[in-house]
């Protein structure tokens, strides 16, 4: 228990951690204002023994009785306001620290690791962080603070009644410890039942138009309820690991008090203790009681916190990629990859290719599916470090440069465009959060896309569905391209730009196109004939390997992949229902 609340207070950044230990030296406080209520109760009692009651030993224990609670409660808020700020504000910077985190990890990590475990950690059990986490710590600490004072304050009337709380709080934290041990092997179940979870979740949900085109309904929900049911069990297998353990420290804590209360009953009879002591001792008996089962039935809770801060270290602890470059703008935006290679873990995607790519000029990327395109450009704009060679921009390894300063030279259209459950408005300036209306409708206007946007109901105030869900591929490719006329980066990448637009969109789009890559450097990845033929060098990629390169012209003078890409796009086109 003691380790777990270390490991949860290294985890608070440092002005959490001092409102916490604040929190704790309140409630050393707030266990000395309890604790003055037995003087106050063995005033009146004493009295009543010696038959000796007065007015004035009345108003005074009921005055030192009056300022135990007064104290108790005013503390009380000071302590759960101090406590609770720490707890939501150590949920908040680790979700910002996380989102850092994740921000500058290869996208080899996003590959290999399900959007169901990130969502997870960054929602459910941060969330569990704030709420759960909190309450814990805050009760459990309490009740450790209360137990300390009640054990100094018993040692100073009768060291054998406090030898008796000593073996009862020993024997609490051996059970409490056990249980901790208990519960460690079933915790990565529950972890991982969690994650799993909220993939099939998610993975229902955004794919239920296919489920219900292809009448699976019945089987995609006997598999979400797969993993609810995996869930239910992870979690009652922890439960019932916990029971036992629950049942031995709750019966420790009640067997502390019974013997307390007997203890002083017997030195009461053997002579060996006042009778006002005996009564002084009983009724702390009940407050330890008190203490130590509020503390216990928490700390069962106590695991949660080891789980929640597990978890988010083992995502804080993945090693980022190396972004301590200068930030530096490049002289030109040349692109050149000498003996480059990469792999995702064991399967080589990218073997030995060495390619230059000149400032302002427009390069085609093609190939077979699978070959290694997209990789190609992801380790030009460093999405990935490569395993061997160097990428260089303008001259100098990309590495060289910070990632921020790097990602300024980059605009991407990509084939599957996201947008943002926003305005358009705000989607369009999304790179550039503070640019004023007049240059968000300018770049709407180079991307083809002001008029639609202004027949919508509230034009560029409209709110788009999460993923641009309210508008058609055409659309959203258009206001993409928008966004990216606004960063205004002097190297583009279009990633199958116009694969999935209808024709009636594509002119529109190729136009958007045409403004946003006028006087850049142009990287294309593309199917279409029409969209490669007039780049001014054409890289063919097969097997990770740059197998053919040169001009339309050249490359058709040349048995190959992309002659025959050429011809058989050719057929595709002229063919007709007779």
């Amino acid at each position: 228990m003691f380790r777990t609340l270390k490991k949860y207070f290294d985890f608070a950044n440092k002005v959490n951690r001092k409102k916490l230990v604040t929190a704790m030296l309140l409630g050393v406080l707030k266990a000395m204002f309890a604790m003055i209520k037995i003087p106050a109760i063995a005033a009146i009692v004493k009295e009543i023994l010696e038959k000796n009651m007065d007015a004035a030993t009345i108003w005074t224990s009921f005055g030192i009785m009056c300022v135990s609670v007064a104290g108790q409660v005013l503390i009380g808020l000071k302590t759960t306001m101090l406590q609770t700020e720490a707890g939501y504000n150590t949920c908040a910077g680790k979700r910002i620290e996380i989102a850092e985190h994740l921000r500058y990890l290869p996208m080899g990590f996003f590959n290999a690791n399900s959007l169901g475990r990130i969502t997870n950690i960054t929602t459910n059990t941060m969330e569990q962080l704030a709420d759960v986490a909190t309450l814990v710590v805050m009760i459990t600490t309490q009740g450790i603070i209360t137990t300390a004072v009640i054990f100094v304050f018993l040692a100073f009337f009768d060291i054998r009644i406090a030898l008796i709380l000593l073996v009862g709080i020993l024997l609490f934290s051996f059970f409490n410890t056990m249980m901790q041990r208990a519960t460690r092997p079933a915790a990565p179940r529950v972890s991982k039942a969690g994650e799993s979870l909220v993939s099939a979740v998610i993975e229902y949900i955004q794919g239920i138009a296919e489920v219900k085109n292809f009448n699976l309904t019945e089987k995609t929900a006997k598999k979400l309820e797969s993993a609810i049911r995996e869930k239910q069990g992870a979690d009652a297998g922890m439960e019932m690991t916990v029971i036992p353990y629950m049942f031995l420290q709750g019966l420790a804590t009640k067997l502390t008090g019974v013997v307390m209360c007997l203890a002083s009953v017997f030195f009461y009879l053997t002579g060996s203790m006042p009778l006002l002591y005996a009564i002084i001792m009983t009724i702390s008996s009940f407050m330890i009681y008190e203490s130590l089962d509020m503390m216990g039935g928490f700390s069962a809770l106590m695991r949660n916190v080891n789980i929640i801060v597990d978890q988010a270290n083992e995502v804080l602890v993945l090693p980022p990629m190396d972004i301590d470059g200068a930030d530096m703008v490049p002289m030109q935006t040349s692109i050149e990859l000498k003996d480059v290679s990469f792999a995702y873990e064991d399967k080589k995607i990218i073997d030995d290719v060495s390619l230059k790519i000149p400032a302002g000029t427009t390069t085609a990327i093609v190939g077979p599916s699978g070959g290694g395109k997209t990789t190609l450009t992801n380790l030009m704009a460093r999405f990935w470090d490569v395993q061997s060679g160097e990428v260089l921009l303008g001259g100098k390894n990309v590495k060289e440069y910070s990632f921020d300063s790097l990602m300024k030279n980059f605009s991407f259209v990509f084939q599957r465009v996201y947008l943002f459950e926003d305005t358009i408005a705000n989607n369009i300036r999304f790179g550039s959060p503070e640019a004023p209306m007049e240059k968000v409708i300018e770049a709407a206007k180079k991307a083809r896309c002001h008029d639609f946007i202004m027949s919508l109901p509230e034009g560029y105030d409209t709110i788009i569905g999460e993923g641009g869900a309210s508008l058609s591929g055409g659309e959203k490719q258009r206001i993409s391209i928008a966004r990216a006329i606004m960063k205004d980066a002097p190297v583009i990448i279009l990633d199958e730009a116009t694969a999935n637009v209808d024709p009636e969109n594509e002119a529109e789009l190729t136009k958007a196109i045409e403004e946003l890559t006028r006087n850049k450097t142009i990287i294309m990845i593309a199917h279409r004939l029409k969209t490669v033929r007039h780049a001014d060098r054409i890289f063919v990629v097969d097997g990770g390997k740059i197998v053919q390169e040169g001009t339309h012209e050249e490359l058709m003078g040349q048995p190959g992949i992309y002659r025959n890409f050429v011809n058989e796009r050719k057929e595709a086109v002229s063919w007709k229902i007779a």
